[in-house]
C-alpha cells in the first residue's frame, strides 16, 4: 500500500488528467476499505460478494469525486460514503427479497377484489372476507397487505440528530452499528422488550429474515409476527421520541 503523500500526488494527477490507469491504481490501493466495510455488514441476509461489489463501486465513485485540495484524508472522506451506500442497498434489498412473486400476485388480486367489494357494499372487505373471496388463507392475505406499506428497515425513530431509519441505529451481533451515538439508548429500550419481541428484532432487523421465516422459527403464525413487529416499532418510536 502506498503512503499518503504518494496517494495525494496521484489524486492530484488524476484530477488533472482523468487517466483511468491512475484511477484504477488508487482503487487498488484503497480496496481494503471496501473489504472491511463489506465484512462489517455480513450476516444480515446478503452475501459478502454482493456487499463487496456494492462497496467497490462506491469506492470507485469516491476516487473519481475526491478533491485532494480539501485537506481531508481519502479514507476519512470515503468511509461514511461507502457505509451510506451499503445501507441504501440494504433498504432496497429488504423491499425486494422479502416479497416473493406469489405475494405480489396476491396483492394485485386483493386490490382488484377490494375495489369490487367496495363498489358493491360501500366498505372495504375484512381480511376474513378477502380470504373467502380469493380462496386464500388469512396469513397470506396479511402478508400481501403488509407488502404495500412495510414497517421493517425504513421505519424511523427520533434521535438526537432528528429522525433516522431504524436500520441506522438497530444493534447487531457485530460492531458495525455500535458506533452510532444513539446505540445505547436503543439498546436499553430493546432490552425492555419481552423475550419473544427481542427474538423478533434479532431475526427480522438483524438477520433480515421474512415474517414467514420468523414465524416458523418461533413456532407462531406470520400474522403474529406482523403484529409483533408493528408493536415493537411503535414501542421504540415512542420510547425514543
Amino acid at each position: 500500500m502506498m503512503d499518503e503523500n504518494k496517494a495525494l500526488e496521484l489524486f492530484k494527477l488524476y484530477r488533472q488528467t482523468g487517466d483511468i490507469k491512475i484511477r484504477n491504481e488508487l482503487v487498488e490501493n484503497y480496496i481494503y476499505v471496501a473489504e472491511i466495510l463489506a465484512k462489517k455488514f455480513t450476516g444480515r441476509g446478503v452475501e459478502y460478494d454482493d456487499l463487496f461489489q456494492v462497496a467497490s463501486e462506491a469506492l470507485i465513485n469516491g476516487v473519481e469525486k475526491f478533491d485532494p485540495d480539501m485537506g481531508n484524508k481519502f479514507t476519512t472522506y470515503v468511509t461514511p460514503t461507502i457505509t451510506g451506500i451499503i445501507k441504501n442497498y440494504f433498504r432496497d434489498y429488504s423491499r425486494s427479497v422479502r416479497l416473493p412473486r406469489r405475494v405480489y400476485a396476491l396483492a394485485s388480486k386483493i386490490k382488484e377484489a377490494t375495489n369490487e367489494y367496495y363498489k358493491r357494499n360501500g366498505v372495504k372487505p375484512t381480511v376474513k372476507q378477502l380470504s373467502a373471496i380469493l380462496n386464500a388463507n388469512e396469513e397470506d392475505i396479511v402478508e400481501a397487505l403488509e407488502s404495500k406499506a412495510p414497517v421493517s428497515l425504513d421505519s424511523t425513530v427520533k434521535t438526537e440528530d432528528g429522525e433516522n431509519a431504524l436500520l441506522d441505529v438497530i444493534p447487531d451481533r457485530y460492531d458495525g452499528f455500535e458506533k452510532f451515538e444513539d446505540f445505547e439508548s436503543l439498546k436499553t429500550e430493546i432490552e425492555k422488550l419481552d423475550e419473544t419481541e427481542r427474538k423478533v428484532v434479532t431475526l427480522r432487523f438483524v438477520q433480515g429474515k421474512s415474517q414467514s421465516e420468523v414465524g416458523k422459527i418461533l413456532g407462531v403464525s406470520q400474522m403474529f409476527v406482523s403484529r409483533a413487529e408493528r408493536r415493537i416499532v411503535e414501542k421504540l418510536k415512542e420510547a425514543l421520541s
